[in-house]
């Protein structure tokens, strides 16, 4: 199991709504990331919307891929496109680049 950390930034004038959206996360969304790998998954929003996403997989790539190949995936990265600030044109999970992990406590 690989553990995945990456950055997003989230446009300031939609925190509170970008929050109230992941406290009712679709179910068929919540299935297809198990489906897809996706373990240990969590979301953390600080105040000026640096969002830091840290997950669980054995194969990060293989997880975007799969998690990219679901309709409830492309309805949700629709939804949600506008609350990000990065490249135009690229969904967020497009622009999740894992981070080098340094040390790990284990």
């Amino acid at each position: 199991m690989k553990r995945i950390c990456f950055l997003l930034k989230v446009k300031s004038d939609r925190l509170e709504e970008y929050k109230e959206r992941h406290k009712a996360v679709w179910p068929d969304m919540l299935a297809a990331l198990s489906q897809a790998g996706w373990s240990n998954y969590s979301l953390f929003l600080r105040e000026d919307g640096l969002l830091i996403g840290y997950v669980e997989t054995p194969d990060f790539d293989r997880a975007l891929s799969q998690m990219a190949a679901t309709e409830v995936n492309a309805r949700w990265q629709t939804e949600m496109a506008d609350f990000f600030e990065g490249v135009p044109g690229r969904k967020a999970d497009e622009q999740m680049v894992p981070l080098e992990e340094v040390f790990h406590l284990d």
